[in-house]
């Protein structure tokens, strides 16, 4: 996936740092609602301002997109950027 993403608004006095993170959300027939973190990053607000700015093309996901079960397969799979 790609991600183009800038996070400058989201930094004021009182933030520190964002826990920036994919999740992927998918369902199945045992579990209605699945989530999978597939990619995170740490942005602080001591970090220089183009580091605040995300703009990856082609990330390979950190973690693997793996179902407990075998009902992953030929379901249709959203991604969500989330940062706390």
């Amino acid at each position: 996936f790609d991600l183009h993403v800038d996070l400058t608004p989201a930094f004021h006095w009182n933030i520190k740092q964002l826990f920036v993170y994919v999740v992927a959300t998918y369902e199945t027939d045992k579990n209605p609602k699945n989530q999978i973190v597939l990619w995170d990053k740490i942005v602080e607000a001591v970090d220089p301002p183009e580091s605040k700015i995300i703009r990856e093309d082609n990330i390979f996901v950190k973690y693997a997109l793996v179902d407990q079960g075998d009902e992953l397969r030929g379901k249709d799979v959203s991604l969500q950027l989330v940062w706390e």
